[in-house]
C-alpha cells in the first residue's frame, strides 16, 4: 500500500512528540551503546520488558564488555539467562560475541548486512540495532509494530502469517523518519506497548487516534487479524532425582536444541499406558544406564512451551547399580544439593528445586 509524504510526515510528527513525553526510562536507552543494545533487544525478543530489565542488568553487570561475553565460557552465560527461557538466544549471542571479537577487533559491526551474518540475527535485531545504536535507517517490524500498522491502516493480513513480515516491513519502511529511525521506531514500538495493546488499547490517549482507520471505523477489536492455531499437545514426562549417598544425579542437554546445554535431572515422556514411576526408571536407564528405583513423589509440574505444554511428575529415586553411560545428554554430574544453584536449569526445574533445598 502507499502512504502519501504528507501522512507519513504527520505520523511521524505526531508520534516524536508523543514518545519524547511518554517514553520510559529503561536502563539500555540510558547510555545507548551497540553491544547494549544489542544484548536488550535479544533479551526483549518474546519476553516482556519488566521481566527482561533485572536480567539486563546483572547481565551486563558480569559483562560490561562484548569482550567479556565473549571470553566467557557458556555454562555460566546459559546460568545469567535462567528463567528468562528461549535459550537459543543466549547461546546464539554468546557465539555471535566471539565472531565479533575475533574477526572484528570487538567492534558490533555498522553495517546492516555484515551484522545480519552473525548467529542469531535476523532482520529485526539488525534493524533495531543498526537504526538505535547507529542511527540507520532500517525500519523495526515486531509484534507491536504489527499490531500498529495493522489497526492503523484495517491490515486483512494475518499478523502471524508465515510470509506476512515483508508487507509489514515495507509499510513500516515508508513511514520511518529517516532524520531521527531511532527514536521513531522506538516510538512505534513503545505505543505497542503502552496505548495500542493487545486488549482493551487506550485508543482516547492515543496520538495516532485521528489517523486510525480502526479506531475511525469503529473497528480496533477486529485488528489485528491472525490465523487461529492450533491447540498446543500436552506431553506426560517422568523424572527422577537419583539419590547416591548425599549426592543427586544430573544431565546436560545436547548444545544445540531446546534448552541447549542446559543441565536437568534424568527421565523422559510417558508412554501411553505406562504408569510413571515405571517410565522414570526406565528413561534414567535409557538415558544414563544405571538402574535406579522409585522411593516417594515429590510433586507435579505443569509447565508451558511456545509449541506444547507438559505435565512433570517428579520422583526422588535411589541408585541401584551400574555406571553411568550417557545416551543423548553430553555430560553428567554427582551434586550435593546444595549446589544446584551452581548450575543453569530449565525453567520447569527450577519450578520443584526450591522442593529439593526446603527437604535437604
Amino acid at each position: 500500500m502507499k502512504i502519501s509524504s504528507t501522512s507519513a510526515a504527520s505520523i511521524q510528527s505526531l508520534l516524536l512528540k508523543w514518545y519524547k513525553e511518554n517514553k520510559r526510562r529503561l536502563p539500555w536507552r540510558d547510555n545507548v551503546s551497540p553491544y547494549g543494545v544489542w544484548v536488550s533487544e535479544v533479551m526483549l525478543q518474546q519476553t516482556q520488558v519488566k521481566t527482561v530489565i533485572p536480567y539486563y542488568l546483572e547481565f551486563m553487570d558480569r559483562y560490561p564488555r562484548i569482550r567479556d561475553l565473549a571470553g566467557a565460557d557458556l555454562e555460566p552465560v546459559l546460568k545469567s539467562w535462567e528463567g528468562l527461557g528461549y535459550y537459543a538466544r543466549a547461546r546464539n549471542l554468546h557465539r555471535a560475541a566471539g565472531i565479533v571479537v575475533r574477526e572484528m577487533n570487538g567492534i558490533v559491526p555498522d553495517d546492516y548486512k555484515l551484522f545480519l551474518s552473525l548467529p542469531g540475527v535476523g532482520d529485526y535485531i539488525a534493524s533495531a540495532v543498526q537504526s538505535i545504536a547507529f542511527g540507520h535507517a532500517h525500519a523495526v517490524v515486531d509484534g507491536n509494530v504489527k499490531r500498529v500498522l495493522a489497526r492503523m491502516f484495517c491490515l486483512d493480513t494475518p499478523v502471524n502469517q508465515s510470509d506476512v513480515h515483508r508487507e509489514f516491513k515495507e509499510i513500516s519502511q515508508s513511514l520511518l523518519c529517516k532524520q531521527d529511525p531511532a527514536s521513531f521506531n522506538q516510538a512505534v514500538m513503545e505505543l505497542g506497548a503502552l496505548v495500542c495493546t493487545p486488549k482493551n488499547p487506550g485508543c482516547q490517549g492515543c496520538p495516532l487516534a485521528r489517523e486510525c482507520r480502526a479506531n475511525a471505523g469503529g473497528k480496533v477489536d477486529l485488528f489485528p487479524v491472525r490465523i487461529r492455531k492450533k491447540k498446543v499437545p500436552t506431553h506426560h514426562i517422568a523424572i527422577g532425582i537419583v539419590r547416591k549417598g548425599n549426592r543427586v544425579l544430573i544431565t546436560r542437554r545436547k548444545l544445540d536444541g531446546l534448552l541447549g546445554g542446559l543441565w536437568e535431572f534424568p527421565g523422559g515422556k510417558v508412554e501411553p499406558g505406562e504408569e510413571a514411576d515405571r517410565a522414570c526408571v526406565r528413561e534414567i536407564l535409557e538415558e544414563t544406564g544405571i538402574k535406579a528405583e522409585v522411593d516417594t513423589f515429590l510433586t507435579r509440574v505443569r509447565h508451558a512451551y511456545t509449541h506444547f505444554k507438559i505435565e512433570m511428575d517428579v520422583f526422588y529415586c535411589d541408585y541401584k547399580s551400574g555406571r553411568v553411560r550417557l545416551k543423548g545428554p553430553i555430560d553428567h554430574k554427582w551434586i550435593r544439593v546444595e549446589d544446584i544453584s551452581r548450575f543453569p536449569f530449565p525453567r520447569a526445574n527450577l519450578k520443584f528445586i526450591p522442593l529439593l533445598a526446603s527437604e535437604n
